[in-house]
């Protein structure tokens, strides 16, 4: 399964989320918190419901929850049915373990279990993110610099240093739970430059795909996290060379020395690239 972009639609607006199951996004979010008014939560989870029961895409169609656990447990009884289930379940503002074990058993009251996605928001949440990743449950950690930097009273800059070590460490916690991890959006998105430099920057970091809250912002991202025909062709040749040399830790390629860092750098640009179907097409 591939995270390169993750779409966000409002759950009250059952025509909106047709057509952004028709568009390119890997993930598309029917989201019943900030994009649903207070009032209008309990129509949201019917039109996400609805929606759910009338279509059949091709990408992953994710539910995001409120973060108060009465408010999931109303979102989960109101969407999630026999045919109309969500191929994974986003819950925001987590801060620590506890909230993604008590989702994941409130899921399972319905006799399904799905992949959570883990919004991490808060100061809290970053210091816990080792551990919020680590659940069984957790398939991936998202990383929201906003409402980071109101909770800790950063002042956002477009450089963005505010928040790089709090970014950072989303990636490495992430990383080490061997679940994806999804950056912040872009919030100009009419800036599709500044969106692809913001997004190839955040692959740098480590990131395998990035949110989106306008349809247009999607290619751009999704052309961002899939591997350069370069970048394949470097990864290839290193990995023929490596099985042509099983025995050996270390070779040269190209007047490079290539050990174990480089062919496990080349492994994951084939994953991404296989991901993306352009392993094959390069």
């Amino acid at each position: 399964m591939v995270r390169r972009s993750v779409l966000f639609t409002p759950g009250d607006r059952a025509e909106m989320q047709r057509k952004a199951v028709e568009m390119d996004a890997d993930v598309v979010v029917f989201d019943l918190e900030d994009g649903v008014a207070p009032d209008a939560k309990k129509e949201a989870r019917e039109t996400a419901r609805q929606t759910l029961r009338s279509i059949d895409p091709d990408c992953e169609v994710c539910l995001r929850v409120n973060a108060d656990p009465e408010t999931a447990e109303a979102d989960l009884d109101g969407v999630l049915g026999p045919d109309s289930r969500p191929d994974s379940v986003m819950l925001p503002k987590v801060d620590g373990a506890q909230a993604v074990e008590t989702l994941a058993a409130q899921v399972c009251e319905h006799d399904i279990e799905l992949p959570i996605l883990a919004l991490i928001e808060s100061a809290a949440g970053v210091l816990h993110a080792e551990e919020i990743a680590a659940v069984e449950s957790t398939d991936a950690l998202l990383f929201g610099a906003e409402d980071l930097a109101g909770d800790i009273g950063a002042l956002r800059t477009d450089e963005g240093t505010e928040v790089l070590a709090a970014r950072s460490q989303a990636v490495l916690a992430a990383s080490a739970a061997g679940i994806d991890a999804i950056d912040t959006h872009y919030p100009d998105y009419g800036d599709l430059e500044g969106l692809r430099e913001d997004a190839e920057f955040a692959l740098q970091l480590g990131y395998d795909g990035k949110m989106a809250l306008h349809p247009d912002q999607v290619t751009v991202i999704n052309e961002a996290f899939t591997p350069s025909r370069e970048r394949i062709e470097w990864a290839r040749r290193i990995l023929d060379a490596a099985g042509d040399h099983p025995d050996r830790a270390v070779f040269v390629l190209d007047g490079e020395m290539i050990d174990a860092p480089q062919i496990r750098q080349a492994e994951r640009i084939r994953a991404r690239a296989q991901a993306g179907d352009a392993w094959e097409l390069a």
